[in-house]
């Protein structure tokens, strides 16, 4: 099956499937005048041109708009290190990334659990893809996109930079879960997911942001405004609570309890709707929104958000006025009195 890619109306590039590609289509994702391009064609065209059966008809054709100086389509983002993995633990895992000499995997800061002897580390504003192109514009424009996040502007870069030999650097995230790798090259080049799920990645991976245009999806969501964006064809790294449920989706729509949505490719429309009626709402107890997935492709959902968890942490500690119940006996509490707990 063909790989496609299409520009939005962000100017940001997008691999899909041809299959994905006609789901797009049909939920006005993809327009007529929607730049896309595959292999074979000398130069990007509208999809109204190249594939005018995935339109209504009577919907003309538009010609595209100028293609940047120097003609041609725009840089592609660049190959991925063809890095190694392994998965250590259950409930608390860690991932170690093999480094042949010359190879580097990207991560968040404060990610790094461990590293071998030959392993070095630089910080570096974003994520290094942009040596494909972009200049320094490029590279502010990305530092900005994580400032909105909240992340820091800077990543670190681990290299292989020992003589010869395979070397590890292991990665942790930072409360219980799971580690899910993703090649993003088997989900058409891109992954949406929710902004604090990144954890590492192969050097040549694009860690963006996308908007919700929806205002009530970005409000009422659970995901906020700003959701992560991975491109690129190698390995990246997600971590999320509790179990991972992995679902593939053909077109059905499934409802999810906001906040335990934690990534989905781009052929998923995302969306809210209220909790049944009023009663449901306020006193059923799944909240007064349900997150709503419906379309063409993959998504990931987490049993125990982090923010559920917190909020269970904070509201069974005893200096918040939760119960100790359980934890020891009377002589227990007295000396909490004596040590200040």
């Amino acid at each position: 099956m063909n790989s496609w890619f299409y520009v939005d109306s962000e100017s940001q590039r997008h691999q899909v499937t041809e299959e994905q590609l006609q789901s797009l289509a049909a939920s006005g994702g993809i327009r007529a005048e929607t730049l896309v391009w595959t292999d074979g064609q000398a130069q990007w065209s509208s999809a109204g041109q190249v594939i005018p059966s995935l339109f209504r008809q009577g919907m003309g054709a538009v010609a595209p708009p100028p293609l940047p100086p120097g003609g041609g389509a725009p840089p592609m983002p660049m190959r991925a290190h063809n890095v190694d993995y392994e998965i250590l633990g259950n409930e608390m895992q860690i991932v170690e990334i093999e480094l042949d000499p010359g190879e580097t995997v990207i991560a968040e800061a404060g990610g790094m659990n461990y590293m071998e002897d030959g392993i070095t580390f630089e910080s570096k504003m974003g994520d290094g893809s942009s040596a494909t192109g972009g200049g320094i514009m490029g590279l502010l424009k990305n530092v900005g996109k994580r400032v909105l996040t909240g992340e820091s502007i800077f990543m670190t870069h681990f290299t292989n930079q020992a003589a010869t030999g395979k070397k590890r650097v292991a990665f942790a995230a930072p409360y219980p879960g799971k580690i899910i790798p993703l090649k993003l090259s088997d989900y058409g080049g891109e992954i949406l997911c929710e902004k604090d799920a990144f954890l590492c990645a192969a050097y040549g991976t694009a860690v963006g942001i996308a908007f919700q245009k929806k205002f009530g999806a970005g409000l009422f969501g659970g995901e906020g405004f700003i959701l992560q964006r991975l491109q690129g064809d190698g390995l990246a790294f997600i971590h999320a609570g509790g179990t991972i449920v992995k679902r593939e989706m053909r077109g059905e729509t499934l409802r999810v309890d906001t906040g335990c949505l934690v990534a989905f490719t781009t052929g998923i429309h995302y969306d809210i709707e209220r909790a049944g009626g009023m009663k449901s709402m306020f006193f059923g107890g799944e909240g007064l929104f349900l997150t709503t997935l419906t379309g063409h492709g993959t998504v990931w959902l987490q049993s125990l958000p982090f923010s559920r968890l917190a909020d269970r942490i904070i509201a069974h500690a005893p200096s918040s006025g939760g119960s100790s119940t359980g934890e020891g006996s009377v002589l227990g509490g007295i000396g909490r009195m004596f040590d200040g707990q």
